[in-house]
């Protein structure tokens, strides 16, 4: 390992990996990409449904770079997974709707989907109960859409051969090591990243990229930047079906989430890449971005207190009667399966809570809340001198990373901050400048 880089990117998830990987590929700088645990794609790339999401349930406007990138992730992760012969599983969604308010949202879904690029009746459609009957018989609703262009795959899978193309590229990977804190160095323009595992390491660059999914903020806040925001964590859970359901249905199907401002969706049906099925997942409120048991989630109790308690947005948070009141119904579902499981009943009666014994597994979900005690809806990229930040990137963040990966390094490489090969010649499956064009951010 070398004492100075160009770029250092800190988290090995699957954004961090993509973005290794198309930086890797169009230069000769010397870059690391840093990662905490022994491992890459521990957390929330590897904690997840595996979907390909479809670009219908997102606001064209109000998550507009969300929109675009699932948009564009389709068509990139069939491309890369089948050049690294990783099943891509096109199966489909059902969204399904049993209320007006709900059959209204549906409408709306339509228009974003074709305002985001999917085709009327082509690539998904509106369908009233008898046509949903015809697609999946024991799914009850009134009415649907059903969306072909949606896939399953494995991203903990994909994250890893991203990690072994980086390095077949040139980039140092460092796993086992986590960014302590950020120095500015004196006389001269060099960040120094003091790196913890046992002892203390410290390595110089010239940038950073922080893609540090949960710590994101925190690592954005020690250099001074967005200081205005402070995360929520809140943990997804899932119960495994048992094999009795497994013919069930053929596709996933997702509910309208009642209270979209909010980040809790009502449990789905999860027919995931390898055919195994589950139910969730909720959205619990817990302390820290890993706190996946009770012990860490202890832990981080009295540090995130009083971390609140010096933000306003946390402070007015507390006060929000409709968000203490979904959080209250989350811990509900957490606590009890039934109740769980009978969220999903509304439109697949045949289950039975009885009948699921084993919890599938957890994944964090870290929002993002401004001054206002408000949840961000989009993700947040933050260039400031020396250091660019990827904040607040949740769902569909697996989707879209390979799309937002590819207009960040467009992005250093027009700032300079990037220096790109002589011969122009890109080593990965795309051309980067041809991706953000697509993007039109």
């Amino acid at each position: 390992m070398q004492d100075v880089y160009n770029i250092a990117i800190i988290g090995g998830g699957i954004l961090g990996a993509s973005l290794a990987y198309f930086l890797s590929s169009v230069s000769h700088s010397k870059i690391i990409l840093i990662e905490q645990e022994c491992d890459v794609a521990v957390h929330t790339s590897s904690r997840n449904t595996g979907k390909v999401h479809a670009p219908f349930i997102y606001d064209p406007v109000k998550k507009k770079i969300f929109a675009k990138a699932a948009s564009l992730g389709y068509e990139m992760w069939q491309a890369y997974s089948h050049y690294k012969k990783i099943l891509f599983k096109q199966d489909g969604v059902l969204e399904v709707a049993n209320d007006q308010l709900s059959i209204d949202r549906l409408h709306k879904y339509m228009e974003w989907g074709e305002a985001n690029g999917l085709r009327r009746e082509h690539d998904f459609k509106f369908l009233d109960r008898n046509e949903t009957k015809v697609i999946e018989p024991n799914v009850h609703c009134s009415s649907a859409i059903y969306c072909s262009k949606d896939a399953s795959v494995d991203y903990g899978s994909l994250t890893k051969n991203l990690i072994q193309d980086c390095q077949l590229f040139g980039c140092t990977v460092l796993i086992g090591h986590r960014v302590k804190r950020i120095l500015r160095s004196t006389g001269n323009s060099m960040l120094t990243l003091v790196l913890e595992q046992g002892n203390e390491k410290k390595i110089n660059t010239e940038f950073v990229v922080n893609a540090a999914g949960g710590n994101s903020v925190d690592i954005a806040h020690s250099l001074g930047i967005a200081m205005e925001l402070t995360d929520f964590h809140f943990k997804g859970e899932y119960w495994l079906a048992p094999p009795e359901y497994n013919d069930l249905t053929k596709i996933s199907i997702y509910s309208v989430p009642k209270y979209p401002e909010y980040p809790f969706l009502d449990p789905h049906w999860v027919v995931r890449v390898d055919g195994r099925c589950e139910v969730g997942p909720n959205a619990v409120p817990v302390f820290g971005p890993y706190a996946y048991n009770l012990s860490k989630n202890l832990k981080c109790l009295v540090p995130k207190i009083f971390e609140s308690l010096r933000t306003s947005g946390a402070r007015k948070i507390f006060f929000d009667k409709q968000f203490l009141f979904l959080a209250s119904n989350e811990l509900k579902s957490s606590l009890s399966k039934t109740t769980m499981i009978n969220r999903t009943r509304e439109f697949l009666p045949q289950l039975r809570a009885s009948a699921f014994i084993q919890r599938g597994t957890s994944g964090i979900r870290s929002c993002l809340i401004d001054k206002d005690g408000k949840f961000l809806p989009d993700t947040l990229i933050i260039k400031k001198d020396d250091s660019l930040h990827i904040l607040n990137y949740n769902s569909p963040g697996a989707t879209g990373a390979l799309p937002m990966a590819a207009i960040i390094v467009n992005r250093l490489i027009e700032d300079g901050v990037v220096v790109p090969n002589p011969s122009g010649a890109s080593k990965s499956l795309w051309d980067i400048r041809s991706i953000s064009e697509k993007m039109q951010l």
